[in-house]
């Protein structure tokens, strides 16, 4: 299902029994971080939570903030308008198994399976409730502006979130951005810093398409229009953090999600189009050669990423909805929301990584990993050395790159179990004849590399070995009782 508005979602999620409201004045800064790291820390992830009285330094803000609201596995389907994350992945396998319809009756059979892909084409409407509420921004902004007090950044409910941050940032914002050579657009996420009322960073790192879009406008010394949006349907934010391959548009992906196609509407004062239906959207510039110290910032890593250098954006509008509420999200220390998301993205892309390497059983992310650092990869091993192929096959794909850990198990080895995967890894490997390490990008986030953007990875081979793999002795069985003994203890165990 589609959502029209973050409002219809909170609905949804109040309805599952997935929601508490929190009717008083909590704070912007510092509280309501606390307050959701301690519920997302929660078994299962806790609730979503809706802040109704936030404040800023102190003054009750005109929106309502919402936040943890895909922080489990349960909403996380609700978000993407699903029972389970795995009728998504399925889905993916049927459309990458799928050959294209010749006739009526084979088309029918693909919109039967839910492959009706033509909701993934965004419809071009001139307007939507995104922009009922419009404060284009003047040089200098004129005092009948102020007097309108018509929003700008700093009547958000932005959080400051942790204590050491270098400022208010928005944690759960779409980034739209076009290539100025082929018209090509992008959906990502990078966190934003807010400097004042109309300006903020931009922290687009060096391997995102944001930070290859700018390039080419820098090289042509002109300015990049930028649009961010802020909440409306769930799947915009799932869709610019989901590892699509480079090159596939993300809100044909957030169509394909909802079973609806988006209604894409043309920004005021630069020329890109956004979801009609969102609840915020900021419009500006970033131009060449500006940058400006951001951070630091309490990152997923679970320690501050320190001050670095990156684009300035400058804003030129802000539009809203009447109803607008501020979704928002926090990282740190895991468990956290963005555990529960990698976790879903990871599951529905499974069969893509399965297409490219039939063998591979399952992924997992382990939330300790805080998303690329440590992988667990299940395979069906047919011949000697063919975790290595699995290992340097991820480390090519994408943001696995980033991959600093990897940890190649049998199919037997149910990877999400982390205490089952670290058996095997302990039973199963000599660190020397087992283990590999290999120079790659890390992510500019990570600070333990000696030089940024590069580190060492490592990755090992807990499989059971083959003749050829270097193992002269016979390889033992693992210890496990016989099924029929098992289900004949379990029930004698359910009469007393």
């Amino acid at each position: 299902m589609a959502y029209r508005s973050t409002v219809e979602f909170i609905a949804a999620l109040e309805k599952a029994g997935e929601l508490v409201r929190i009717p008083f004045p909590v704070a912007t800064e510092l509280e309501i971080t606390a307050w959701a790291d301690r519920e997302m820390k929660s078994p299962g992830g806790g609730k979503a939570l809706l802040f109704e009285k936030p404040t800023v330094n102190g003054v009750i803000s005109s929106f309502p903030l919402a936040i943890n609201t895909m922080g489990s596995r349960a909403r996380m389907a609700l978000a993407l308008g699903i029972a389970d994350v795995d009728e998504l992945m399925n889905q993916m396998r049927l459309i990458l198994k799928a050959k294209p319809p010749t006739n009526l009756r084979s088309a029918w059979t693909l919109a039967l399976q839910g492959l009706d892909l033509l909701n993934a084409k965004p419809n071009h409407v001139r307007t939507g409730p995104a922009q009922e509420v419009v404060h284009r921004f003047e040089e200098p902004l004129t005092p009948q502006a102020l007097a309108a007090r018509l929003p700008t950044l700093l009547d958000l409910p932005i959080l400051q979130c942790w204590p050491d941050d270098g400022g208010r940032f928005i944690t759960l914002p779409c980034v739209h951005t076009k290539d100025p050579d082929t018209g090509e657009r992008n959906l990502g996420m990078y966190r934003i810093q807010i400097y004042d009322r109309q300006t903020t960073g931009m922290h687009w790192q060096v391997h995102k398409v944001g930070a290859r879009h700018g390039k080419r406008y820098y090289e042509k010394n002109e300015p990049m229009p930028v649009a961010i949006t802020i909440g409306g349907d769930p799947a915009y934010a799932f869709a610019a953090t989901a590892p699509l391959p480079d090159g596939l548009d993300e809100l044909l992906f957030a169509g394909f999600i909802r079973k609806r196609p988006v209604d894409l509407a043309p920004c005021l004062t630069v020329p890109l189009d956004v979801p009609a239906d969102v609840d915020f959207v900021i419009e500006g510039f970033v131009h060449p050669g500006e940058l400006r110290d951001e951070g630091p910032f309490g990152d997923h890593t679970g320690f501050y990423t320190p001050v670095d250098k990156y684009p300035v954006f400058h804003i030129t509008a802000i539009t809203h909805r009447r109803d607008a509420v501020y979704p928002c999200t926090i990282v740190g220390i895991p468990p956290m929301e963005d555990f529960y998301m990698g976790t879903a993205s990871a599951r529905i892309f499974l069969p893509v990584f399965q297409m490219n390497f039939p063998e591979i059983v399952d992924i997992a992310l382990p939330a300790e990993g805080t998303f690329h650092n440590l992988v667990f990869v299940s395979i069906r091993k047919q011949y000697p050395w063919q975790a290595y192929k699995i290992m340097h096959g991820l480390w090519g794909m994408g943001q696995m790159m980033f991959a600093k850990y990897i940890v190649v198990v049998d199919a037997d080895c149910d990877v999400h179990n982390t205490s089952e995967v670290l058996f095997r890894m302990c039973a199963n490997t000599d660190p020397q004849r087992d283990s590999i390490v290999t120079k790659n990008p890390s992510d500019a986030l990570d600070h333990a590399p000696t030089i940024a953007n590069l580190g060492t990875h490592m990755a090992f081979d807990a499989t059971r070995k083959l003749p050829g793999e270097g193992y002269h002795r016979v390889w033992p069985e693992l210890v496990k009782m016989p099924a029929e003994i098992a289900a004949r203890v379990d029930a004698m165990r359910r009469t007393l």
